[in-house]
């Protein structure tokens, strides 16, 4: 009360004021005397019909330096009820006021208290026009919600040294219109003349849900212009309800090659996981992903499987379901199947696995046990407790795979393809790299940079496929809507990227020049690196699905007795660390070589069904 009090007399002068104007503008000046009578008789009921009406509205007790829309609702819902009272109540005295005055005197007292109330945000804008000059000029692409939120908070705040001058948006509805007193000027391929055109030093993509391709052309365009562009992040990354100056980062090339909007049947993934015990093998980049994006969709209860206590506790932190970490190798059988039978698990997502290609070239051993021995166990498991639903994380590698990481996915592949009980929905889902995750190229792009270079490249023709994890995670969990039993999902990946260019647009992206600050250097294919990766092989049938981006795969399955001996014998070979005979069994057997001599694998077969081996007990 005490902040408000000076605004009382204020608001009472203004009524007074606007009603005694209108009043005489109402006779051209010549008011009759019995129209001051009835206005004297008049005044103090307008007087306190507006101040309740304002007291009513919350139009006391603000803090009008930081009033915005929500405020000046306020202000017109105070000034229009009151001049609804006063009009009403014209009709039930002798001797009313003209009505008109009434009506007209509402009108100018809502616009004096207005006024009145933001005059220090009016003033601050003017101030902040005269000092327009200063600072960086920036240019914003976008001309929405996120763009008006980040040019309105440079304007009130020209002290942050960001001078927005030109806008640009595709919307040609919106060109030659002002978004907050910045002109809009043309679309995204006239970003580099309105950069030249206005003196632009800067480029902000101020749009939220921008798509991989709008992001590129603007890059495009603003390393044509020789500026730097910044970029909002996209909706998950800003915190707060409004994205603001703070917001605004660098350019990423994951910007450039997993900003891809993805749409979700939720409701149907939903009716899936709403209400289900689900289990996640692996708690790294993938895996805490699904967990991420499995708890939103309210499971009864979440259980991490991880053998890595760090990876296991990232993963479980901030999630709003029900979550039980398990810190297990899926490597031990016995330990895996106590703990499904524990849990009891209604939909499994394996994503637990060793990926980095060149470093299992050397250890092909542990590719097998993990990828390959820990993959049955995980899906004998499953079978015991009756898991509903079960889905396998794969890679494009596993295409006709040329390395020990993809033919050990691909013989996780065939485990679920072979093992599954008649009508039960296992599958497998199958995607290229993941941007940001342990094993992908970016991470080790950047750490090159930041030590001066060189980054080191195998082949300038070699191309790989990306997607965001948030991106690949939503589509894991669509597929995981479509399993009818006995299939391979392949994500639609994009176009392929050049390693080369891509190399070439991080070191740019840096602010240092190709070759000159940071050096190339061609090193040729490690050992099983392909040029190219392929999402399906020419012997593996493929039909669409209800998402654009899935299609359903029908592999050919491996002949059970080979596919179950080769197993055999390669654990065997594994835990007598064979890495020469592990990698050409895995790969005879991947590529369909001669079958197995059984002879020496009796016994072997009695210990691998007596569910006793694992690694800690070998």
């Amino acid at each position: 009360m005490r902040a408000s009090v000076p605004l009382l007399p204020l608001d009472v002068l203004l009524a007074t004021a606007a009603y005694s104007l209108v009043l005489l503008l109402r006779f051209n000046g010549d008011v009759p005397s019995e129209y001051w009578h009835s206005f004297r008789r008049f005044l103090p009921i307008a007087i306190v019909v507006h101040i309740a009406a304002n007291w009513l509205a919350g139009l006391y007790g603000q803090v009008w330096r930081y009033a915005s829309i929500a405020e000046a609702r306020r202000v017109l819902a105070a000034g229009f009820g009151s001049g609804f009272v006063l009009f009403a109540v014209s009709f039930a005295t002798t001797r009313p006021m003209p009505r008109s005055v009434i009506v007209l005197g509402a009108l100018v007292v809502t616009y004096f208290l207005g006024g009145l109330r933001f005059q220090s945000r009016l003033f601050a804008f003017n101030r902040a026009m005269v000092r327009s000059d200063s600072g960086l000029r920036v240019a914003i692409v976008g001309a929405g919600k996120a763009a008006a939120s980040i040019v309105r908070e440079m304007l009130d705040h020209p002290n942050e040294g960001l001078l927005p001058v030109v806008v640009v948006d595709d919307d040609r509805r919106k060109h030659g219109l002002s978004l907050l007193g910045v002109p809009v000027v043309s679309g995204t391929d006239g970003l580099a003349d309105a950069v030249k055109r206005f003196d632009a030093q800067q480029v902000v993509l101020a749009v939220t849900a921008a798509d991989r391709a709008l992001v590129e052309r603007v890059a495009t365009a603003a390393e044509n212009a020789g500026v730097p562009l910044k970029v909002l992040p996209g909706v998950r990354e800003v915190v707060r309800g409004e994205p603001t100056v703070k917001d605004v980062r660098d350019l990423r090339i994951e910007d450039l090659l997993g900003r891809k909007q993805v749409h979700t049947d939720l409701e149907a993934v939903r009716a899936l996981l709403c209400g289900k015990t689900v289990l996640i093998t692996g708690a790294g980049s993938i895996g805490s992903e699904i967990a991420r994006q499995v708890s939103q969709f309210e499971p009864a209860r979440l259980v991490l499987f991880d053998h890595d206590e760090t990876h296991l506790h990232d993963a479980a932190a901030g999630l709003d379901a029900p979550t039980v970490q398990v810190l297990a190798d899926i490597r031990d059988r016995n330990v895996v199947i106590e703990i499904f039978r524990r849990y009891m698990p209604d939909v499994v997502f394996h994503a637990a696995a060793h990926k980095h290609v060149p470093l299992l070239e050397d250890h092909p051993c542990e590719a097998v046990i993990t990828n390959i021995v820990g993959t049955r166990n995980v899906v004998d498991a499953a079978i015991a407790v009756g898991v509903e639903r079960f889905v396998f994380i794969s890679t494009d590698k596993a295409v006709r795979p040329s390395s020990v990481m993809g033919a050990s996915k691909l013989m996780g592949e065939q485990i679920v393809l072979a093992s599954a009980p008649a009508g039960a929905r296992f599958c497998s889902v199958r995607f290229g790299n993941v941007l940001g995750s342990r094993g992908s190229v970016i991470p080790t792009f950047a750490r090159q940079i930041a030590a001066g270079g060189p980054v080191t490249v195998t082949h300038p023709d070699m191309t790989r496929f990306f997607m965001s994890v948030h991106e690949a995670v939503q589509l894991v969990l669509q597929a995981s809507v479509f399993v009818e039993g006995g299939e391979v999902f392949m994500l639609e990946m994009g176009e392929a990227v050049n390693i080369r260019d891509l190399a070439e647009r991080m070191i740019r992206l840096s602010g240092h020049a190709v070759g000159t600050e940071i050096a190339i250097r061609i090193n040729g294919p490690r050992r099983g690196e392909k040029l190219v990766e392929e999402l399906c092989s020419p012997s593996e049938q493929a039909e669409p699905t209800a998402h654009p981006s899935i299609l359903r795969l029908f592999p050919v399955p491996l002949p059970a007795g080979i596919l179950d001996d080769g197993i055999l014998r390669l654990t065997e070979f594994a835990k007598c660390r064979r890495d020469t005979d592990v990698s050409q069994l895995l790969f005879d057997l991947v590529t369909a070589g001669p079958p197995l001599d059984n002879a020496a694998l009796v016994d072997l077969a009695a210990m691998e069904r007596s569910e006793l081996w694992s690694p800690s007990n070998s």
